[in-house]
């Protein structure tokens, strides 16, 4: 029996998504461009994708469109929106713990001579709210903010966002990386009060390679992805139809947010309670982070030997975020925790499927780890 914990990495494609998928494979492989039955066929499946992903998002389906990925969904925020509004102003707010698909593309502009502010966290992993909104002037033409941090689980500030931008008088765009939040919190633009919202496939039960973008106002954002002219010229490329459907059957099995957060919060709660007070194990996500995140440090026992030590046990956890695999974590740092503690952190990412069983495998081998390698405090 395998216990995979490391959802926030990549989750299992559901049963709805695999059968979406075979049914692309077998009886809509055309292309959605063509203007013969098989490429409307593929077409109206397209759509349809489309009004599931959007009803998820809460928003109008004429506002959202795919792209490949949540990579090129956020590069096409950042670089799409900073291209459209670069005339107004020359200042990008953002926070010092984005992933890195946001992160790379502002410190690309900043070495352009963007200036770039960003806010670092406590050491819980929450944004100063305070700091965070004074750094918005009438410079800023882009806030760039997570709802939900990837490593630690933090629930950042986006929906007072737009409150400090009329306040100061600023022309900014709000994007919002939703990646780790979609189908966990609520996320629409009600909700978030964002211009742009970036999700991505594959984090909600779906196929890898689909990703999407909810933009309140096309013309807010400039396509740097050209070619054919696809998703209305946003994101050019041959629709990945397989893909694009199982993000639509994926979306419309997480519809019920409230209800699968309440259940996997249960299961948070007996983790939670059960390591906390073994000696040498820390909890580095604060205790209002989504139920969905737990990262923890099991103090001298390096982040990858427990891994490793959980992984020949069938149990799969990750030394931190995938993206930034074999670094020291950039996230952890910036909430100043102690070299130590960054060092032997892992994270715990689950899903719905999860059940107490695995919770409960989980649990014993955190505290055999602790007794054979942990540092006493």
């Amino acid at each position: 029996m395998t216990a995979y914990f490391d959802n926030s990495a990549t989750t299992k494609p559901c049963k709805t998504a695999i059968e979406a998928v075979n049914d692309a494979l077998n009886n809509c492989w055309g292309n959605p461009s063509s203007l013969h039955q098989v490429g409307l066929d593929a077409s109206n499946k397209l759509k349809f994708a489309r009004k599931q992903v959007s009803k998820l998002l809460g928003v109008n389906e004429n506002t959202f469109y795919f792209t490949s990925s949540g990579t090129t969904a956020n590069n096409t925020a950042i670089f799409g929106a900073f291209e459209k509004m670069k005339r107004q102003g020359n200042k990008i707010v953002t926070t010092a713990i984005e992933h890195p698909s946001v992160w790379e593309p502002i410190k690309y502009l900043e070495s352009k001579g963007v200036q770039v502010i960003r806010i670092s966290p406590d050491k819980s992993g929450k944004i100063n709210e305070d700091e965070f909104f004074s750094a918005i002037d009438k410079d800023t033409i882009l806030v760039s903010c997570m709802a939900v941090n990837n490593e630690v689980g933090s629930i950042l500030p986006v929906n007072s966002i737009r409150a400090a931008i009329k306040r100061n008088g600023s022309p900014a765009i709000i994007h919002s990386d939703c990646i780790q939040a979609l189908s966990k919190i609520p996320v629409t633009p009600k909700t978030l009060d964002a211009d742009i919202i970036t999700v991505s496939g594959h984090k909600i039960h779906a196929l890898k390679g689909v990703g999407g973008i909810y933009i309140k106002n096309k013309g807010s954002v400039k396509p740097y992805i050209l070619g054919g002219g696809q998703e209305q010229g946003l994101h050019s490329g041959t629709e990945a139809i397989p893909a694009i459907l199982s993000f639509g059957a994926a979306a419309e099995e997480a519809m019920k947010v409230s209800e699968n957060s309440l259940y996997v919060s249960g299961l948070k709660k007996k983790l939670v309670e059960a390591i906390s007070d073994i000696p040498c194990v820390t909890v580095n996500s604060p205790e209002d982070a989504i139920p969905y995140i737990v990262n923890i440090s099991i103090l001298g026992l390096p982040s990858q030997p427990i891994v490793n030590f959980m992984d020949e046990k069938g149990i799969c956890i990750s030394a931190g975020s995938a993206c930034k695999m074999g670094h020291r974590s950039p996230v952890l740092t910036a909430m100043g925790l102690s070299p130590e503690i960054i060092d032997s952190a892992v994270r715990i990412s689950l899903s719905r499927y999860n059940t107490e069983e695995e919770i409960d495998i989980l649990i014993s081998a955190i505290k055999e780890a602790a007794e054979k390698y942990g540092k006493k405090r």
